[in-house]
């Protein structure tokens, strides 16, 4: 095995919920008088954490987003995973490999806690993560591109980042990989392979993953 853990990223990864919150992000903040298109929120914010969001519409137009903003955003967004969410294809079939195989994983998310939860116990992933494999942007100071996610999360699973690899979709995602000193493979299902250069490699479907690790 080259690698002692497999660091999932969790939106558009594990759970297939980028279109469903990018549209819902766009909305909102078209609706607050910030047009935004569905490819701009992936442009912008796609792999971020929330305070991303705040702190370019705040650069670009001097404005505060609501106090309120991230509390109706995130009720939306849950509202709608209940009723749509799915896990990615092929996100079941390589948790159980790796399980059957004693490759340890995790996940490293720029979501809140809640989100991670709230979407795996949706689509029955959460029988695969445990609180221990749960690694959040709110447990460090900065989100990704910063790689203070990808380290916090090697460091909390006892491994050297040189041990790790981070399975990503967001150019964001990558940055922070490869900031970690991580090898990182870009998946490429929603994110085109041209705006993922930085990874180790590519994947366009997670069932690659298996032969990737050895």
């Amino acid at each position: 095995m080259r690698y002692d853990l497999v660091i999932f990223d969790n939106d558009g990864v594990l759970v297939d919920s980028e279109p469903l919150s990018n549209t819902l992000l766009a909305a909102y903040l078209t609706e607050l008088g910030h047009p935004t298109s569905y490819e701009e929120s992936l442009r912008d914010y796609m792999g971020a954490a929330m305070h991303r969001v705040h702190d370019l519409v705040q650069e670009r137009t001097g404005q505060r987003l609501p106090d309120d903003f991230d509390e109706v955003f995130h009720g939306r967004v849950f509202a709608a995973f209940e009723r749509e969410l799915e896990p990615v294809a092929g996100a079941v079939d390589i948790l159980e490999k790796l399980t059957a195989d004693g490759v340890p994983y995790c996940v490293a998310s720029s979501g809140s806690h809640e989100r991670i939860r709230v979407g795996h116990r949706k689509t029955g992933l959460d029988r695969w993560f445990e609180d221990g494999r749960i690694f959040s942007s709110q447990d460090v100071g900065r989100g990704k591109p910063a790689p203070d996610l990808c380290l916090h999360a090697a460091e909390r699973m006892g491994v050297p980042p040189k041990r790790c690899v981070v399975v990503e979709d967001s150019p964001l995602g990558v940055q922070a990989a490869n900031a970690a000193g991580m090898d990182v493979f870009g998946y490429t299902a929603m994110t085109p392979a041209a705006k993922l250069t930085g990874a180790t490699q590519l994947l366009s479907d997670l069932g690659e993953l298996a032969d990737l690790l050895v």
